[in-house]
């Protein structure tokens, strides 16, 4: 079993309608973990690392959002230097 981790950008209706807390809680599910914080752009930016399996499928699920979000776009943004925490958080 491998590891991934990948930095996410989710734009559309993705702020206000309870994304953030979807998101920890879908991760903490697979057992990723990692972070998400709302951006001053209306987007939403999540860590994630884990199982290979595991990310693909918070990736999937990131497509389609929790209830009241409207998703158009869920871009893999470039590697850095991450530091990844040993939980998952919502930052602010």
């Amino acid at each position: 079993m491998s590891a991934r981790t990948v930095t996410v950008r989710v734009r559309g209706r993705v702020q206000g309608v309870g994304f953030r807390y979807w998101t920890q809680e879908e991760a903490e599910r697979l057992g990723l973990v990692g972070w998400v914080r709302n951006e001053a752009d209306g987007s939403v930016k999540s860590l994630f690392s884990g199982a290979d399996e595991a990310v693909a499928e918070m990736l999937e699920r990131l497509r389609q959002g929790p209830r009241g979000a409207v998703v158009s776009d869920v871009e893999i943004l470039p590697p850095g230097v991450q530091n990844v925490p040993a939980d998952f958080r919502i930052l602010r």
